[in-house]
C-alpha cells in the first residue's frame, strides 16, 4: 500500500481503515515505510515533507485513510506557581527552541527530557516530574520542526532572526 496524499485532522470524510502511532520526531514525512497498527505495510511517498499532529490521516491510493496517533514517549511535565510564573517558564522554554506542548487549562507544560533543562527549570522554581504520554507540540513558525540545524540543509528565518545556533 502506498500513501500519496494526506488530510489534517477534521478535514478527512469517513472513518480510517487503520492507524499508526508515532512519536513526535517520527511525526514528519515525505518518504518512509511505516507498519500500521493492524499490521499493514505503508509506503509514505509524499511530494514534500509533512508534519502530522494526532488526528490528521496518510490518503492511500485507493482513498482509504490511516489515522497518524501520537505515540506516547519520555516527557517532563511541568508546572508553574501561577500564571506569571508559566508565562516566564514558557519564555525560557521557548528561548532555547525546544518543542513543548502547552496545556493552558490544566497549567502544564511537556517538553522532551533533557537533564540540563530540567535542572534550569527546577532553579526557576517549576516543578518538573516525569510522564510518558503523547507529546503533540506547538507548530513553530518555520513549518512546525525543531530548531536543529545539523542535518544537512538550511532555513531561511528572515530578517529579525539574527542569533545563532551554534
Amino acid at each position: 500500500m502506498r500513501a500519496i496524499d494526506h488530510d489534517h485532522k477534521g478535514h478527512h470524510r469517513g472513518i480510517p481503515f487503520d492507524s499508526v502511532v508515532l512519536a513526535h520526531d517520527e511525526r514528519v514525512l515525505r518518504r518512509k515505510l511505516l507498519t500500521t497498527a493492524g499490521g499493514n505495510e505503508i509506503l509514505v511517498d509524499l511530494p514534500s515533507s509533512t508534519p502530522f499532529e494526532t488526528g490528521d490521516v496518510l490518503v492511500l491510493e485507493d482513498g482509504r485513510t490511516v489515522e497518524v496517533i501520537a505515540g506516547a514517549e519520555p516527557l517532563y511535565a511541568i508546572t508553574a506557581k501561577d500564571s506569571q510564573h508559566l508565562a516566564q517558564l514558557i519564555w525560557h522554554i521557548g528561548n532555547r527552541h525546544l518543542p513543548c506542548q502547552i496545556e493552558m487549562e490544566t497549567g502544564r507544560i511537556l517538553i522532551g527530557r533533557d537533564h540540563v533543562i530540567k535542572d534550569m527549570l527546577e532553579g526557576l522554581g517549576a516543578s518538573v516530574v516525569d510522564v510518558v504520554e503523547p507529546f503533540s507540540p506547538v507548530r513553530g513558525a518555520y513549518g512546525g520542526h525543531s530548531h536543529d540545524h545539523g542535518h544537512g540543509h538550511h532555513h531561511h528565518h528572515g530578517d529579525h532572526h539574527t542569533h545563532s545556533h551554534g
